[in-house]
């Protein structure tokens, strides 16, 4: 009965009667199919609540501490869980530039990813990690988890001035830009030798779908739009300038309701003028 009632309400216009049934659903996940990013925006919390910050400034200090081994959006883990393939590939373009990474890290919160994979990296001979993210998040960035390798910026020219980055990363960041290939282009337009994705949702069939992510209210209380991509349209969008070294399975599946075409998926590109 319950299946019932989520599909008819799939069905109708988004209105806060939806937004307001799924809360009560107390269960998190990815609803609807939002004909614009405004029509799913209008039934969401959104990112810029003082609550996210603080829940993942929390549990990034407690990894800073050794009190926690990682997190990841604000959870806290008792042991790494490591994309054995996005560290592969930073590990390879490391290997083909002198034993040096300069990357910029999109949307990198306050260090997630770095602080993922440092124990693997800081034996390089250079090791650049700045994090583009917003405001607020660099300011806490800036105060508290800066170091020698570790950089925050506010937006990526700032970064790519200071850091002279030639590797690119989006993880988990992606889907919840109102228009993801729009800031593609413009950052690809700076130069970037290498293209690293992760934590990304996309369909092996169907339109490119706006969607409501609801959080489990366990982690903290916010709602978002998300994008689910089309997985053909997505590849062909680098075909042009970029070869594909490895596409992968991310830890995350993304479920998307009853859709069972939906997945998790990882990219490393290269540009082509560079070989693979």
């Amino acid at each position: 009965m319950r299946h019932r009632i989520v599909n008819i309400l799939r069905n109708l216009a988004p209105s806060p009667a939806i937004s307001i049934y799924r809360r009560l659903s107390g269960k998190g996940g990815f609803y609807g199919d939002y004909s614009t990013w405004e029509d799913a925006r209008k039934l969401c919390t959104g990112y810029d609540v003082d609550i996210i910050l603080e829940k993942v400034m929390e549990a990034a200090l407690k990894v800073r501490k050794g009190d926690a081994a990682y997190e990841q959006d604000s959870v806290q883990f008792d042991r790494i869980r490591y994309s054995w393939p996005l560290l592969a590939g930073l590990l390879w373009i490391a290997s083909r530039n002198g034993n040096r990474l300069s990357l910029l890290d999109f949307g990198g919160s306050l260090g997630t990813t770095y602080l993922q994979n440092v124990r693997f990296l800081n034996h390089l001979d250079e090791l650049r990690w700045g994090i583009v993210e917003q405001e607020k998040f660099v300011q806490v960035g800036k105060r508290y988890f800066e170091n020698e390798h570790l950089t925050f910026y506010y937006n990526p020219d700032e970064c790519i001035g200071e850091r002279r980055p030639d590797t690119i990363l989006f993880s988990g960041v992606l889907q919840y830009l109102e228009k993801p290939y729009e800031v593609l282009v413009e950052t690809l337009r700076k130069g970037f030798r290498q293209v690293i994705l992760d934590r990304t949702p996309f369909l092996e069939r169907g339109e490119d779908r706006i969607t409501v992510q609801i959080v489990p209210p366990e982690i903290y209380p916010a709602s978002y739009p998300a994008w689910f991509f089309n997985l053909e349209k997505f590849r062909n969008f680098f075909s042009s300038d970029f070869d594909l070294i490895a596409e992968f399975d991310s830890l995350e599946s993304f479920n998307l309701g009853e859709i069972h075409d939906s997945q998790g998926k990882g990219f490393i590109f290269r540009r082509k003028e560079l070989g693979r």
